[in-house]
């Protein structure tokens, strides 16, 4: 891609959003590092905004024709830095063991390089429906993270506390168990694609060397 072409995709509206999302990041911690129960909420709201933002460039993008290199590199990007930044800063405030951390990042990183790995071998592997669920509940895990204390709930004629904490403590757990799973599948479909290629070119060899 040449500079012009870089150029010319981030002024179309989905990557301008994804910008938006991006520029967002900040903003988000600089809220949770407060800690208190208003700045929490603005978290939350300013986090829902740019979780909001990651469908809507990808909707946008499809529906207009605007889908570009430049917005594959970005979009993914800015997701793994907003939920890798919610998830660090919530270390320290003792809302979340680095532990979870630890497994989840460790669990970008794999599923990242051998996307590469894959990428550079020409083979194309789908995502399995785990990867969908871990960020329904990674996401929903996190709202309730930041904001963190307990709040009532209105449900029809009731009126329920919600410790948020601890509901998005154990989504988040969950989200982690999809997490290994759809790793775990992901390296499987990886290695039957690798070995699936490798018989394909003995068998394209053994054809070309036959008289």
């Amino acid at each position: 891609m040449t500079a012009t072409t870089i150029r010319q995709d981030l002024v179309n509206l989905p990557n301008i959003l994804t910008l938006f999302r991006i520029a967002l990041i900040p903003v988000v911690a600089l809220f949770i590092f407060f800690g208190d129960p208003l700045s929490c909420l603005i978290a939350v709201g300013l986090f829902a905004i740019a979780s909001i933002t990651d469908w809507l460039d990808g909707y946008i993008a499809r529906r207009q024709n605007l889908v570009s290199m430049t917005g594959k590199f970005l979009d993914p990007l800015a997701d793994k830095l907003l939920v890798m930044t919610a998830l660090v800063m919530l270390i320290p405030l003792g809302r979340l063991p680095a532990w979870i951390v630890i497994i989840i990042v460790a669990r970008e990183i794999t599923i990242t390089g051998l996307r590469a790995m894959a990428a550079g071998e020409g083979l194309i592997i789908a995502a399995g429906t785990g990867g969908k669920f871990k960020t329904a509940f990674q996401m929903a895990g996190l709202v309730g993270l930041i904001a963190h204390f307990t709040y009532e709930v209105n449900y029809l004629f009731f009126t329920i506390p919600v410790n948020f904490h601890r509901v998005g403590f154990w989504l988040l757990v969950i989200s982690v168990g999809f997490s290994l799973w759809s790793a775990w599948t992901y390296f499987r479909g990886f290695l039957a694609a690798i070995e699936t290629q490798h018989l394909n070119n003995e068998e394209e060899e053994k054809s070309t060397a036959s008289p």
